[in-house]
């Protein structure tokens, strides 16, 4: 009897507790400013239930299905830490230290999961790295680089929407906790807090090797003329789905008797709709500031998948924002860098960073961080994430905080041929175009394939040529030296333009 009192006293409360709150809420977390905010659990039906914010205490009664929920009024941004009370009868569950900001969700694959232990700017970065206004929930999937083989039965038993996804709790950023944190959202988040003095949430669902349909509700998918097909039977022997993580797939569960399944097949961190019902799904609730993507190496592989890339993109983000009641939510990408085909699988990366590039016209309130300029030659991974996350930092500053600042590299907007001239126009060139290593213009091609001489002439490029070719390309290879930049020096994207007279 004595032990079983013991094992009891020092359970802790909220596991025998009736007592429960969403598991998105913890110490240290971050609350979204300017939006109501709302607090919601279970307990027991009838039940009174009082909840106290920043010196304000609502009550409810627990509803006949077990779920309760509170609703305060929006707050401002607020850098003093702050404590939520939530009480019924003698049950007490406190929250402590958190903040009001903007939360940023971060989804993709592993170039988003790149921890910032093994970024290359780590050791100087460590120093740096105690931000008590940076919040971190850094859920592990299922199956982090657990590659050929099969799943072990204690990753089995996770394979669910509940409990894919280890909720561990939000941490205040600092050099321990940030460690196995996305460098790309560590450093977004640091310098959107450095130019705003708002306080970041990041929130990281990135999965390595994901493709992008495990992003997007599968029951939208099953309504969409385009799409519904990659929700049609066993998602492993889908040749709608991305051959690469069909093959990943059946390595990890496809023998599994055990393993947990549905009219799509077996459970998998890669399977359509999978990581949405279990991380995206969950977070509708809370209001949100905007969402991170760096994906697209998995889509990259065939060129059916390259193609759609823009509209499966659209199609995830625009029922994202019907999902969150926000139309305008928004959406910042990073364009796939620059990678040679002798180890890596990377021919059709021109065209799908082109397909990208597609999207800032395709999907409203979007930006696109180029990072072609810095590629690793035969590495998936390049490890200097922080470029990136200051360049997806520089659209959010620019498109959601009004901050005066130049977001991009040069876009193309036309190309033009008249009297034995290209002429090429483009969008944030102001002040002047360059090169980003002060040699002759390289990048340009006529085919795709051999480059030709062009030149600056301020803010556009020209090109001599006696005839009126089809298209212009630039960038236009797997790994490329392209070396046209603005006079921030951010890196022009690859692109194919027909070209116009």
């Amino acid at each position: 009897m004595k032990n079983i009192f013991t094992a009891i006293l020092f359970c802790p409360l909220f596991s025998i507790a009736q007592l429960k709150v969403a598991e998105i809420f913890s110490d240290n977390m971050l609350l979204q400013r300017d939006k109501p905010v709302r607090i919601w659990g279970k307990g027991i039906p009838g039940s009174s239930i009082s909840v106290q914010f920043s010196n304000t205490k609502r009550n409810t009664v627990v509803d006949s299905d077990s779920a309760w929920v509170v609703i305060f009024q929006k707050q401002k941004a607020n850098t003093q830490p702050q404590s939520l009370l939530v009480a019924t009868g003698a049950e007490r569950i406190e929250f402590k230290n958190i903040l009001v900001g903007d939360i940023w969700i971060c989804t993709g694959q592993s170039n988003m999961e790149w921890p910032m232990v093994k970024e290359q700017h780590w050791k100087t970065e460590i120093h740096y790295s105690n931000q008590q206004h940076i919040r971190l929930l850094n859920p592990s999937p299922v199956g982090r680089n657990v590659f050929g083989v099969s799943y072990s039965d204690s990753l089995i038993k996770r394979l669910t929407a509940e409990k894919f996804y280890d909720w561990n709790g939000w941490q205040q950023c600092d050099s321990n906790s940030v460690q196995l944190m996305s460098a790309v959202a560590y450093y977004f988040a640091k310098e959107v807090y450095g130019e705003t003095g708002i306080p970041i949430g990041i929130v990281n669902l990135s999965i390595g090797g994901a493709p992008l349909e495990t992003f997007i509700d599968k029951e939208v998918l099953k309504k969409s003329k385009q799409f519904s097909g990659k929700v049609n039977g066993d998602w492993l022997v889908n040749t709608t789905l991305p051959v690469w993580i069909r093959e990943r797939g059946n390595q990890n569960v496809g023998v599994l008797q055990k393993a947990p399944e549905d009219e799509n097949g077996k459970h998998h961190a890669y399977k359509p709709g999978m990581a949405y019902e279990a991380g995206i799904k969950p977070l509708l609730s809370i209001p949100i500031k905007g969402m991170l993507c760096y994906q697209g190496e998995s889509n990259a592989q065939e060129i059916e998948r390259v193609n759609e890339y823009a509209a499966l993109s659209k199609f995830m983000i625009d029922d994202y924002r019907n999902k969150w009641k926000q139309p305008d939510l928004p959406f910042y990408f990073v364009q796939l860098s620059s990678i040679d085909t002798i180890r890596y699988k990377g021919h059709l990366w021109p065209q799908f960073r082109d397909e990208q590039r597609k999207m800032l016209q395709l999907i409203p309130n979007s930006g696109m961080a180029v990072c072609s300029d810095i590629g690793s030659k035969n590495e998936v991974h390049p490890t200097n994430k922080k470029l990136v996350g200051e360049r997806l930092a520089r659209w959010a500053l620019n498109k959601t905080y009004y901050k005066n600042i130049i977001p991009s590299g040069p876009l193309p907007l036309s190309a033009k041929y008249k009297n034995g001239k290209l002429i090429v126009e483009f969008q944030y060139s102001q002040n002047g175009l360059s090169t980003n290593d002060e040699q002759l213009l390289r990048g340009f091609s006529i085919d795709g394939v051999t480059e030709i001489k062009a030149g600056i002439s301020r803010n556009k490029v020209e090109i001599s040529i006696s005839h009126k070719p089809e298209f212009l390309y630039y960038g236009w290879a797997p790994f490329t030296t392209a070396n046209l930049v603005n006079k921030v020096s951010l890196p022009a994207s690859t692109f194919k333009l027909h070209i116009k007279n």
